[in-house]
C-alpha cells in the first residue's frame, strides 16, 4: 500500500516537473495550421526562387523570356557545365537563404526547422519528379541537399536568437544615466 502511494505521487511529480520544463504552453495539435504553414512556406520559396531566377538571368544579360517552369522543375536546368546551371545554383543558394528567414518568420521555432525546411524540400522533389521524372543528375541532388542544409541550420540559428532576446519586464522603466 505505501509503495502504491509512492509510485503515485512519483508518477504525479515527474508529469508536473515535465509540463514545467517549457515556458511555452504545451499547444493542441493542430493539422491545419500546420498545413498552412507548410503552404505559405512553399509559396514563398517559389515566389523568391523566381525574384533570383530573374535577377540573376537579367544580370548574365540573358532574355528574361527564357525563364519558365523548367528551371524550376526541371533537374535538367541545374548543370555546372554551362552559364544557365550555375545560374540555377546561385538562385537556389540565395533561395535557400530566404529559406532560413522564412522559416523564422512562418515557424518560429528552431526545433521545428529542420522538419519544415524536409517538408518543403520533399514536396520540391515531388513536383520535379512530376514534371520531368526522378532527377538522375548528381548537381541536382547536392544542390538541394545543400540547400536543406543551409535552410534549416540557417533557420534554426535565426529562431534560437529569438528565443533567447531578453523579456522586457519593465517596459515604462529607462535607465537614468547618473552624472558625477
Amino acid at each position: 500500500q505505501r509503495s502504491a502511494r509512492r509510485a503515485r505521487f512519483l508518477s504525479r511529480a515527474s508529469a508536473r516537473a515535465h509540463s514545467m520544463s517549457s515556458f511555452r504552453p504545451a499547444l493542441d495539435f493542430d493539422p491545419t495550421l500546420i498545413v498552412g504553414q507548410i503552404a505559405a512556406l512553399q509559396t514563398l520559396l517559389y515566389i523568391d526562387l523566381g525574384v533570383w531566377m530573374l535577377v540573376l538571368n537579367g544580370l548574365a544579360g540573358r532574355s528574361v523570356t527564357t525563364i519558365g517552369l523548367e528551371l524550376f522543375f526541371s533537374y535538367r536546368s541545374i548543370r555546372l557545365s554551362y552559364t544557365g546551371g550555375w545560374i540555377s545554383f546561385a538562385a537556389f543558394f540565395l533561395n535557400a537563404l530566404a529559406g532560413g528567414c522564412f522559416l523564422c518568420i512562418i515557424v518560429e521555432r528552431a526545433k521545428k526547422c529542420l522538419d519544415f525546411a524536409s517538408t518543403a524540400h520533399f514536396v520540391h522533389l515531388c513536383c520535379c519528379t512530376m514534371y520531368d521524372g526522378l532527377p538522375s543528375s548528381w548537381e541536382w541532388w547536392a544542390v538541394n541537399f545543400m540547400s536543406l542544409i543551409v535552410m534549416s541550420l540557417l533557420g534554426e540559428y535565426l529562431c534560437m536568437r529569438r528565443e533567447m532576446r531578453d523579456i522586457p519586464l519593465f517596459s515604462g522603466y529607462q535607465k537614468q544615466s547618473s552624472s558625477v
